[in-house]
């Protein structure tokens, strides 16, 4: 049975945001991919479209989620639902902000400019 401990999630950096992996296939999962992401405050989060449905839970901090537009404020506890096609950023007050975030494998990010990202800790 694989297990990741919590002292050992394999570390993303990118954009300023730290994203630690723990289900992913590179971890044995098959179908879904977790990560804690962790976002430093006065961030904002560079806009994109996802492939697939992705769900934001927050553990610490009021994010402010941009669903298609729409800025949601979220609070411990809220959960965010992504479904695929959505564009999609994230932004921090003066506080960091800790969110738990769950996808199907596999998932990609479209950039404004068309650019195309396939996150490991999505793969």
């Amino acid at each position: 049975m694989p297990v990741v401990r919590s002292t050992e999630p394999t570390v993303h950096e990118l954009h300023g945001a730290r994203f630690l992996s723990y289900a992913a296939t590179a971890t044995g999962s098959t179908e879904l991919s977790a990560w804690r992401l962790e976002l430093p405050a006065g961030s904002v989060g560079l806009e994109h479209t996802v492939s697939k449905e992705e769900l934001f839970h927050i553990l610490a901090g009021s994010p402010i989620v941009s669903l298609d537009g729409e800025r949601i404020t979220l609070a411990p506890g809220d959960t965010a639902i992504a479904p695929a096609g959505t564009r999609l950023s994230i932004a921090t007050t003066d506080r960091p902000a800790t969110l738990w975030v769950t996808t199907s494998t596999g998932l990609t990010a479209t950039l404004p400019d068309g650019t195309v990202i396939a996150p490991p800790w999505a793969a």
